[in-house]
């Protein structure tokens, strides 16, 4: 049985990614390192859903939580805030990649996979260009099919649904418009 190693970025997001590879007869192992995700009680929550959803998928999940630094991340998006997604797919699919060839596993591949929001042809070049130089491939597959399964079961399962993606800059693109900016020139 082909062994994959699965980045996971928060529990939603890996449900049905998970089950998919499961059926499909790979045996999966989570990896949770995600140093984007801030606030750090962020980062726990999204931890905690990734217990849960493992626990109930019967799949191992390794956490490097010794790893997780939020600055590792703004230092690769700072002054490159427009480009900061291909800092973060960076990271997190570059530390997958060097994970999988140290343990080695045949495949890896991330649940980010399964957003409508991310930026797919960026993520498969990056897994893609990651994968370079050890056995370990990129497995990329388009997951977007299993979005609404995978809002319903995380809602049923009770699994905590983040509101932004997980770095700062998107939780301040989320939030902003609660903001009441007045108009300058208005006097007010």
């Amino acid at each position: 049985m082909a062994r994959l190693l699965l980045h996971i970025c928060c529990g939603p997001c890996s449900i049905t990614v998970t089950r998919d590879l499961l059926e499909a007869g790979l045996e999966v192992t989570g990896l949770f390192y995600n140093p984007n995700i801030q606030p750090l009680t962020e980062y726990l929550r999204r931890r905690e859903g990734v217990e849960q959803v493992a626990s109930r998928l019967g799949i191992p999940v390794i956490y490097l939580d010794a790893e997780y630094d939020p600055t590792v991340f703004l230092r690769q998006a700072a002054f490159r805030e427009g480009e900061r997604c291909r800092a973060c797919y960076d990271l997190r699919l570059g530390r997958a990649a060097s994970f999988a060839r140290e343990r080695d596993f045949d495949w890896f591949s991330s649940s980010l996979l399964y957003s409508k929001y991310q930026n797919h042809e960026l993520i498969r070049q990056t897994g893609e260009q990651a994968a370079q130089g050890g056995p370990a491939r990129f497995f990329y597959r388009d997951f977007r099919e299993g979005w609404q399964a995978g809002i319903t079961l995380s809602k049923d399962w009770g699994i905590y649904r983040q509101p932004y993606c997980g770095c700062i800059y998107s939780e301040f693109t989320r939030y902003r418009k609660r903001l009441c900016l007045a108009d300058p020139a208005s006097g007010q």
